[in-house]
């Protein structure tokens, strides 16, 4: 356990960089009871001398430690902003416990269990979606603020009346790929994925949103184990497809962007996939100045607002790099601020009415707590790459307002 407040000198470490996913980012695991925490006379996270602890659990290690940084250093920053450099809200000083989950829900569980039991009223972070839907019922049984991190899939919107989230969905997504569609009624769609756990929920996902639109959408998988893609990119250009959408993970990324580019698929029709992170960009090669991404973020995708400026300086200046999950921790703190500051240190029935329904000014514009189900109701990003290999950088196309690539309401199960 890592305890600090604001301002402290911060421990920076190398991270050996994980494999990029170039997808929608749809993540799943199985669920295990989460349990009540024990009880605990510890006045850990009280506020009584004037403190508030909220405690951090991440991936600090683990395959998404890299993703687990980036939220970490936003939450930081956020909390620098958020307070205005002070460390402090409504008189009260915040002070920030890192736990490590290693993207174990089994670990995270154990973690917020812990922080419960020592009177922790506000959890935070979450790099996984396996872990945010452990989290989440841990949180409504011991009737304390969780706000998920990265996390993005929809099962966490409306979970319960404690759960928020400070990054994207899922359904907001495939919502920006649909904005490359156009109308949707009548137009084909292929969903290009491996034939596994993943690549199905991502067809499902396709379906569900862009086919209740009116779009016949269909699929071509390829075995997980298949290293000759030419095939699969062959019978994608034979479908005629209005749009391709593309969600592949692992080490055989780049030959599938070198068949999809040999085989004209590239040229036939529009191309969408996620954008990832920054390690993720050389993957493509020479395709990717000819594929459209859906982007969730990168650094200057906010057009420079003040508050993506002070994100940048602020993680820059601590030795960190922005990258795609940067605006999800902070984005976190300034939630957590708003909900000391509006409903106080101890209260977490009134810190979630501080929450609901909350409009501000975030890292990537004006964005929204939904009251209804607490979705973050924010713009999305589409984008393409400039530049190849180790020079490939995003270049923003166009902004997708939040209203246009809003979920569905989806409300609270309480």
């Amino acid at each position: 356990m890592r305890r600090r407040a604001i301002g402290t000198v911060r421990h920076r470490r190398s991270l050996s960089t994980v494999v990029a996913l170039t997808s929608a980012g749809l993540v799943l695991a199985g669920c295990t009871a989460a349990g009540k925490a024990g009880e605990s006379g510890s006045s850990g996270g009280g506020a009584k001398d004037g403190t508030v602890k909220v405690g951090l659990v991440y991936s600090r290690t683990g395959l998404l430690a890299d993703y687990g940084k980036q939220y970490r250093d936003g939450f930081m920053a956020g909390l620098d902003h958020a307070t205005k450099g002070t460390g402090k809200v409504a008189g009260h000083r915040i002070e920030v416990t890192e736990q490590d989950d290693a993207g174990d829900p089994g670990k995270a569980v154990s973690a917020a269990k812990n922080l419960i039991g020592k009177g922790y009223k506000v959890l935070a972070g979450t790099t996984d979606s396996g872990v945010a839907l452990q989290m989440a019922p841990l949180a409504a049984q011991n009737k304390v603020l969780y706000i998920s991190g990265p996390a993005a899939t929809d099962a966490v919107t409306g979970i319960n009346d404690y759960t928020f989230r400070s990054g994207r969905q899922s359904y907001q997504d495939i919502l920006t790929a649909g904005t490359m569609l156009g109308e949707a009624k009548g137009k084909k769609v292929t969903v290009l994925a491996q034939d596994s756990t993943f690549g199905q929920a991502n067809v499902t996902a396709v379906k569900a949103v862009l086919g209740s639109k009116g779009a016949k959408v269909g699929s071509v998988l390829a075995p997980p184990s298949a290293t000759d893609l030419t095939p699969f990119a062959r019978q994608v250009k034979a479908g005629g497809p209005d749009l391709v959408f593309v969600a592949w993970a692992g080490s055989t990324a780049p030959a599938l962007w070198t068949a999809l580019d040999q085989q004209g698929v590239l040229e036939a029709g529009k191309v969408v996939t996620g954008l990832a992170g920054t390690a993720s960009y050389p993957v493509f090669g020479d395709a990717g100045s000819k594929v459209s991404f859906l982007a969730h973020y990168f650094p200057g995708a906010g057009g420079g607002n003040t508050v993506e400026k002070s994100m940048l300086d602020s993680v820059t200046k601590a030795g960190g790099t922005p990258d795609l999950f940067t605006p999800d921790g902070f984005t976190a703190a300034q939630m957590v601020v708003r909900a000391i500051e509006k409903g106080g240190a101890t209260d977490t029935t009134a810190m979630v009415k501080a929450l609901e329904g909350w409009s501000f000014d975030g890292v990537k514009g004006k964005e929204q707590v939904r009251a209804e189900d607490h979705a973050l109701v924010q713009p999305m990003f589409v984008a393409k790459l400039k530049g190849k290999g180790a020079s490939a950088r995003p270049e923003l196309v166009s902004t997708a307002p939040m209203d246009e690539v809003a979920p569905p309401a989806k409300p609270s199960a309480g």
